[in-house]
Parts: structure tokens; C-alpha cells; sequence
């Protein structure tokens, strides 16, 4: 009997740990990858797949970042060695190259890992190895949201406008204001498409409508004739695309060569100079969500304009979105791992991320900001529209 009193004791006990939320249960840190010289932080970046115009560009931000935080003395006396791998935006690769990071290379985080399912698939090697998760290239859910009883979930933060509630703010707004009544989505099959799938329907649903056409292509696809004809021939007004680049003006395209004009809308992936840039008419007032003001040369000011100006210099190509984002994600960490302190430690630096201590971009970015239980900093969206082949801002305080 005194056993099993003590037996039902540790299992309520067990329980009740289980109810707890994740930021109050304690957490295993790593301490690897610190050395009284260096921090050594990795990255998985398509560099040679479908969505390079992404992984190229945050690439070469994060090394311009890294390298001037390293001419400043490093934080707190310690050099940031980054180390990158290429994805090629394929999930199996993702997770080898991850492995390696964590296994061989001795990581202490993980910053700015590329796309939804490439992501996804290598998360949980993170996690249970102790490593943070920083700032992902996607919006999606899994990406900072906290399950109770998986203490392990917090180490992952982000800082990029989520896909289902930036598209689900834009798409309401939109059709608010336009008086749409037929709206549409074309998406990716995967979790990028389906957390825009997500935003959609809610967007739609807050309105008391009912989607007119749900279609889907396969990642890699860059024929969308079909799908573009069956949403011509169902009347949409409003489609919602879940594409990133190349996908946004093949749709778009192929749309006009049927004469199908809806309004165009897009999520924060598809918010990059290369749309107008490949798309050249065809995608002329194209509307899409996005977390920062586009970084041109010839409009940025101040300490903006003079980053532009470097990074052209150094790259020999235009700054976009894609490359200040990855200088941002290095900045971030610089300054949450320097909040630490110089005695830093795996568990002095998670401290320091939910110590609700803010960072503010040179961009003009929405702020950045943390706590225990809210992981995510990106809650302000900017709506804008490509005109005259540029991205022009119309509504900065787009919010669910």
C-alpha cells in the first residue's frame, strides 16, 4: 500500500510537470561552441535550389554582419566563426547538414536556417541536442511556438512576420477595402503553402465568406496554367498565392495570358525586389505583406544607406530584403549574446533572449523584443504594392 501511495505520488507529480507551459519547466542549453575566443554559429541555406534568390542574398548579410562584428572586437571580446551549409532546399539535406553542425562542427546555435520544410525536418535535431533555434528564413508556427510540456521548446525564437497571420491581416484588409467577394488561393504543398493556406481561410472566414478556389502545386513546379485557368473559370477576384519568387510571376504571368486580372496578393516570401525586378508589367501592383521597407541604394538614409552602400561595394549586387534580413539575424544574436555577458553560457544567453530587453534594426524595422512565454517578436506587418516596378509602402500597422 506505502508503494503504491509513493508510486501515484511520482506519477501525479510527473503530471502535473507535464500541464506545465514550456517556459516554466527547466531546459537543457548547450555550452558548445564557446571558447574564450569565439562563438561558432551555423547555418542550412539553399544556395543552389529553387529558392537561392533567397539563401544567396541572407548568405552574404549574414557575412557582412559577422564580419563587422568581428572589426569591433567581437562581442565581448569573442569572434563570431560562422559556418554554412548548403540545403539546396531539400529537407534530407537540410537534416545532414544539421547533423553535421551540431555533431562535428560543435554549434552553439543555429541562425536563420532557410524555408519551411527544410527547417522543419531538422528542428527536433536541435532541440534535443540543447541548440538554439534563432530567427528561421520562414514564418511558420513551429517555428516559436511553445507546447506545454516540451521545455525543449524554448530555444526556438523568430523574429520574421509569421505567414498565417501577416497573410490573414493583408487578405482581410485587402478585400475590406477593394470590396472583394470572390476570393482565391493558389499555394506551395507544403508547410510554407499551407500556413499561407491557413491565413487565407481565416482571413476569409473573419469576413463570413467562403473560399470560391483552393488550388496547390508541387515545390519545384513552374508550370501553373492549369491551376491559374480552373481559378479564371471559377470568377475569383482576390487570389492569395502561397509562392515565392519565381512561382509569384510564373502564376501572374500566367494569368494574363488568359486575360485573368484578379488582385494579387502575396505573402512576406514573395515581398523581395527580384519579383518586379523578373516579372518586369506582369506583376505591376502586385500586393504583398512584408516585415521591413525594401533597403534601395538610391531612397535608404542614414545608417541604412551607408549598409546599402557596402553591401553593393562588397557583393556587386543591389541590397533586397533577403540580404538585410540575414544581416539583421546576426545583429540580433550579437546583441542578446553580449546582454549575457562575457562569462557566457548556453544558459545565460536563453536568459538574456527572454529578458524582454529590446533591439531595434538600422531599417526602421518593427522592434524587436522577447519574454518566457513569447517567442515570437513579429507582430507588425507592412502592407505594400509594386509600383513602377518597386515595392512601395501602403499601410505600416497591418495587425490581426
Amino acid at each position: 500500500m506505502k508503494w503504491f501511495s509513493v508510486r501515484a505520488a511520482l506519477l501525479g507529480s510527473t503530471v502535473a510537470l507535464a500541464a506545465l507551459p514550456a517556459a516554466a519547466q527547466e531546459v537543457k542549453v548547450t555550452n558548445q561552441g564557446i571558447t574564450p575566443t569565439e562563438i561558432v554559429l551555423g547555418t542550412h541555406q539553399d544556395l543552389s535550389g529553387p529558392i537561392k534568390s533567397w539563401g544567396v542574398p541572407v548568405t552574404n548579410g549574414m557575412k557582412m554582419a559577422v564580419e563587422e562584428v568581428n572589426a569591433a572586437g567581437g562581442i565581448n571580446g569573442r569572434k563570431i566563426r560562422l559556418i554554412v551549409e548548403d540545403s539546396g532546399y531539400d529537407p534530407k539535406r537540410a537534416v545532414l547538414a544539421t547533423q553535421k553542425l551540431v555533431e562535428k562542427d560543435k554549434i552553439f546555435a543555429m541562425l536563420a536556417p532557410m524555408g519551411s520544410p527544410t527547417v522543419l525536418a531538422a528542428q527536433d535535431i536541435l532541440l534535443e541536442a540543447g541548440v538554439p533555434q534563432l530567427f528561421p528564413v520562414t514564418s511558420a508556427e513551429f517555428t516559436y511556438k511553445m507546447e506545454p510540456g516540451k521545455p525543449q521548446d524554448r530555444l526556438k525564437f523568430n523574429n520574421v512576420p509569421p505567414y498565417t497571420e501577416s497573410v490573414r491581416a493583408g487578405a482581410r484588409h485587402l478585400m475590406q477595402e477593394k470590396k472583394l467577394t470572390k476570393p482565391c488561393v493558389m499555394y506551395q504543398d507544403d508547410e510554407f503553402g499551407k500556413n499561407v493556406l491557413d491565413g487565407f481561410t481565416q482571413a476569409v472566414a473573419d469576413l463570413k465568406m467562403k473560399p470560391v478556389a483552393v488550388t496547390s502545386y508541387k515545390r519545384g513546379a513552374s508550370d501553373f496554367s492549369s491551376q491559374v485557368a480552373k481559378m479564371k473559370s471559377d470568377g475569383c477576384d482576390f487570389v492569395v498565392l502561397g509562392t515565392i519568387v519565381r512561382e509569384t510571376v510564373g502564376a501572374i504571368a500566367d494569368g494574363k495570358k488568359i486575360g485573368f486580372n484578379p488582385l494579387w496578393f502575396g505573402s512576406t516570401a514573395a515581398n523581395v525586389v527580384e519579383v518586379p525586378l523578373l516579372g518586369k508589367d506582369a506583376v505591376e501592383n502586385f500586393y504583398a505583406v512584408g516585415g521591413m521597407e525594401i533597403p534601395y541604394r538610391d531612397t535608404s538614409k542614414g545608417k541604412a544607406k551607408e549598409w546599402a552602400e557596402q553591401y553593393f561595394k562588397t557583393y556587386n549586387m543591389e541590397p533586397n530584403t533577403q540580404s538585410a534580413l540575414g544581416y539583421n539575424e546576426v545583429m540580433t544574436f550579437a546583441h542578446y549574446a553580449k546582454l549575457a555577458g562575457k562569462d557566457l553560457t548556453g544558459q545565460k544567453f536563453l536568459a538574456a533572449m527572454e529578458s524582454g530587453d529590446v533591439f531595434q534594426d538600422i531599417f526602421n524595422s518593427p522592434p524587436v523584443k522577447f519574454s518566457k512565454d513569447n517567442h515570437l517578436s513579429a507582430t507588425v506587418y507592412l502592407l505594400q504594392q509594386v509600383q513602377n516596378g518597386r515595392w512601395v509602402v501602403l499601410k505600416r500597422d497591418l495587425t490581426n
